[in-house]
């Protein structure tokens, strides 16, 4: 009962919080309202049973409600010790109070899911609860550093850790609107913002590994590992980007493997469609038994990229990944199928009208989404088979019409025994206005999947969802959905009950 209380409050206030910022009016007629936020880095050192240590990275995307609160996704993941593939998903809110012009205090609360290298024994159901409090240090433009007292507690595990903190945060503008609009820029007259250069793609990779690689436990690691994934890049100028990346396995016999890469790297033209990339990233990594040690994974690629028309492309490369800390290392192929786009580079509290001319407001919509997995095969688990599986996650989702969207998903068990299993989704969905505020949406994803004792074969899961919708203004709806997820090549198969709170927002790009 406790820790369903304790998530229940820490849900309770992301919902509240988020809702503060959805409350004001979205109509502008001559300029929109920028939106500050940051990306947050920190690294703690986490006690586990029997004093083993455990170094903790996190990575948060934080966007500001007001000048004290802001809210946002994220993940931390195992990167010293010897849980590699230790990693969580959630959200978080955070607070923060100036006490000078240099210092300000600041707190926070994160509810997510996970774990990994211990399973249930050591995460139980895979609750995470972190909360902070410290001090930060204002760098004049350069970031924040941070330092200060965090509490990281699994309530039905066995991790309750207090221990001292760093952060570094790095702050940004950007730039979108509560809802959907329905208007364009056109009438409006004015200097063109300039373009900053987003892509985004679909990532399929295959590691092929040398014969004296060992697993976890020392046994010879299967020779190669297929996985799924996806990447965004954002381009500093003409030739310089950074990217974060994300892909799971599905195939190879190391079901449950998950990575996560942050990195950067150059982008040389060789035609006005062909470009050659080098990139170098580094992240965490784990799970599915390759031994990636306390977690820390590198990563270097060269590639190919070809435009395929409109604003399409797509990209073949190879690359080499190793972990400093363990035996694993690869070569790795990679095939990516992308979306190039720019989004306005912007600054101050407001955006004119006429800035955004050449723009054009496209559709998303975030879900906070809990699903529940049923037993629907005996041999589904390979333990605590009679339990259910309950999730916490997030999905994103783009609409390039108003009756299809584009999914994609993150999500994590908190509770069932299954602490670990992760799954990473991605397909499309069709939408239909019903009565009044009602609608109805069925979406088909496929993607990977793992962890937990969760029997999913290499990996490779597909799922069906068909949800009923009710619009509470024009930005947030709630959901509640049934659907199936099966493993066509392990015996996991699960009946799906989902609960949703839904954001619309859009965001503004040029081809």
């Amino acid at each position: 009962m406790l820790q369903k209380l304790r998530l229940t409050i820490g849900l309770s206030s992301l919902i509240t919080a988020s809702s503060a910022v959805f409350a004001g009016n979205i109509e502008q007629p001559l300029s929109l309202p920028t939106t500050d936020a940051a990306f947050k880095l920190s690294f703690e050192t986490v006690t586990l049973p029997d004093n083993e240590k455990m170094g903790f990275l996190g990575g948060q995307f934080l966007y500001e409600l007001t000048p004290w609160l802001s809210v946002g996704p994220a993940a931390y993941g195992a990167l010293t010790g010897e849980r590699g593939g230790f990693i969580t998903l959630g959200a978080a809110v955070d607070s923060e109070l100036s006490l000078t012009d240099k210092l300000s205090f600041n707190m926070g609360y994160f509810v997510g899911a996970g774990g990994g290298r211990g399973g249930y024994t050591l995460s139980g159901g895979g609750l995470m609860l972190r909360a902070h409090a410290g001090a930060n240090y204002h760098l004049d433009g350069w970031g924040k550093l941070g330092v200060g007292i965090s509490n990281v507690n699994f309530p039905n595990g066995h991790i309750d850790s207090t221990q001292p903190y760093l952060t570094y945060s790095y702050p940004f503008t950007t730039l979108h609107s509560s809802g959907w609009r329905g208007d364009s820029f056109s009438g409006y007259t004015g200097k063109s913002a300039k373009a900053s250069i987003q892509e985004f793609s679909v990532v399929m990779r295959r590691y092929k590994i040398p014969s004296g690689v060992t697993t976890d436990s020392g046994l010879p690691q299967h020779p190669t590992v297929d996985l799924i994934g996806a990447e965004w890049s954002n381009y500093l100028n003409d030739n310089y980007f950074v990217k974060v990346e994300s892909e799971g396995a599905m195939g190879g016999r190391s079901q449950g493997y998950m990575q996560i890469f942050l990195g950067g790297g150059y982008r040389y033209s060789l035609t006005p469609g062909t470009a050659l990339k080098l990139s170098a990233s580094a992240g965490v990594a784990g799970g599915g038994a390759m031994d990636t040690g306390g977690g820390l994974l590198l990563d270097s690629q060269i590639s190919l990229q070809q435009r395929l028309g409109g604003q399409l492309f797509a990209e073949v490369g190879a690359g080499y990944v190793q972990a400093p800390q363990a035996s694993f290392e690869a070569t790795s192929l990679v095939a990516k199928l992308g979306y190039q786009f720019g989004t306005p580079r912007v600054s101050g509290s407001k955006v004119p009208m006429g800035s955004l001319t050449g723009y054009h407001n496209n559709h998303f919509r975030f879900r906070l989404a809990h699903q529940q997995y049923m037993k629907a095969d005996p041999a589904w688990r390979a333990h605590h088979a009679d339990l259910n599986i309950d999730n916490l996650g997030v999905q994103i989702d783009y609409f390039p019409y108003d009756n299809l969207y584009l999914s994609g998903q993150g999500i994590a068990a908190y509770d069932g025994e299954a602490g670990a299993y992760m799954a990473g989704l991605v397909g499309a969905g069709l939408h239909a206005e019903l009565i009044g505020s009602l609608y109805a949406e069925a979406e088909v994803l496929v993607g990977a999947a793992g962890g937990g004792g969760v029997d999913v074969g290499g990996g490779f899961v597909w799922q069906t969802n068909a949800n009923l919708g009710y619009e509470l203004n024009d930005h947030l709806s709630l959901t509640v959905g049934a659907g199936r997820m099966e493993a066509p090549n392990g015996n996991f198969k699960a009946n799906v009950m989902a609960l949703g709170l839904s954001y619309k927002f859009d965001l503004f790009m040029k081809d």
